[in-house]
């Protein structure tokens, strides 16, 4: 019972502070099963599924407030789309899954933990690049059972292809079309989910409206994210060498 209240918890914390910046928190809901012990064949259905909720209103949230463009939001998307598809089809050994998300885990806690700021004005990003990186992030979202975004948005903000806060909502709904996608190369096991992930979804859902709602408007929420960052590095590490 205590364990079923921690992970209710926890999901909500990782819907608000992910949904803040534009994410669906997949990484962090992966890190909280792993941290207690979810079954592996488990833990990729479901953090996509609380990935659609929650990137479903941070993505709302952030058009809502004009932070989106459909010409950068598209060329990631076309390609990544069916990639994440064929990711999801692709059922690997239980050994090398925990070794992959560790590190995905890794690099998710890197994104939340920096600081993104530039005074340069946003450049055009490449439309060949764009495709191919979008492919890339497309297969290894499926893979992982993550909507992309903890990929997407530094790549956005390093290269100065978007400002911050539009950056957030393309990566919402980059998310969205992700994890819908990897869903249904995943739908095998989403038939076998128990009932206690309905709960998770509700934590999620009320998490992802707080935090997306804080987050497209006023909320910086850096001390926190790198609070959490810390719990997806201890995470990673506990996945990748225990």
């Amino acid at each position: 019972m205590e364990t079923t209240v921690l992970i209710i918890v926890l999901i909500f914390i990782v819907a608000v502070l992910y949904s803040s910046v534009g994410h669906g928190g997949a990484s962090g809901y992966l890190a909280v099963m792993a941290l207690l012990s979810v079954a592996p064949e488990l833990t990729r259905p479901t953090a996509l599924i609380l990935n659609v909720f929650v990137a479903s209103i941070a993505g709302y949230q952030f058009f809502r407030n004009g932070h989106f463009s459909w010409r950068l939001f598209w060329p990631f998307a076309v390609t990544s789309i069916p990639f994440a598809y064929i990711g999801g089809t692709i059922h690997l050994p239980t050994n090398v899954y925990k070794i992959i998300l560790g590190v995905v885990l890794i690099l998710a806690a890197l994104r939340l933990a920096w600081k993104f700021s530039s005074d340069e004005e946003p450049s055009k990003p490449n439309l060949f690049l764009s495709l191919a990186i979008g492919a890339v992030i497309g297969l290894l979202s499926g893979l992982v059972g993550v909507g992309g975004g903890i990929f997407l948005t530094p790549i956005l903000l390093l290269m100065n292809w978007s400002e911050t806060k539009k950056a957030a909502g393309i990566s919402a709904v980059f998310i969205l079309v992700n994890s819908i996608s990897g869903l249904l190369g995943n739908y095998a096991q989403v038939e076998v989910l128990p009932s206690i992930v309905t709960f998770w979804i509700v934590a999620a859902v009320v998490g992802g409206v707080l935090g997306s709602t804080l987050g497209s408007e006023r909320f910086d929420s850096l001390m926190l994210r790198r609070v959490l960052a810390l719990v997806l590095i201890f995470a990673g590490i506990k996945l990748v060498f225990v």
